[in-house]
């Protein structure tokens, strides 16, 4: 888990990056992502409360963004250049937390995908398979697929 004072630096240059789970208990983020895909899980109970800030810089890149249901996703102060994207199918209605958007998004996507959805993107993973490798020798509850269930 990352415990430090500056953001979490998250670098998807033509790679795919996924940080699922109970990965952090920060609430800065810096993701830089030039054609390639990073994922990030923040529906983790240990990340404590208050605003969670992600500054981007996207190049033909994708961000996808597990959240709760009740998530609230801020890009007001998100610079968008060329087909930049947001696809959030449940829109920006919620009183949960607030993710804040900043930096530069260029000809990139921002996928948001919460509850059940969020839970299949985390489920086709090898970090999914991992967990149950774990659970399943060692006892307990994946926790990769809903970082909020019990461990």
């Amino acid at each position: 888990m990352t415990t430090t004072q500056t953001p979490v630096r998250i670098s998807a240059n033509h790679t795919v990056t996924k940080k699922l789970g109970n990965w952090t208990t920060e609430r800065e983020f810096e993701v830089h992502a030039h054609r390639g895909l990073a994922v990030l899980d923040l529906r983790s109970p240990r990340i404590p409360d208050g605003d969670i800030h992600v500054d981007l810089d996207l190049d033909h890149g994708t961000l996808k963004l597990l959240v709760a249901d009740d998530a609230v996703i801020d890009d007001w102060d998100m610079h968008r250049v060329g087909r930049a994207k947001i696809k959030d199918m449940n829109g920006r209605t919620g009183a949960g937390r607030r993710i804040v958007l900043t930096g530069r998004v260029a000809s990139g996507e921002i996928r948001v995908h919460r509850g059940g959805i969020a839970m299949l993107s985390a489920m086709f993973s090898r970090a999914y398979v991992e967990d149950l490798r774990r659970v399943h020798r060692d006892g307990g509850f994946p926790t990769v697929d809903d970082p909020t269930r019990a461990n």
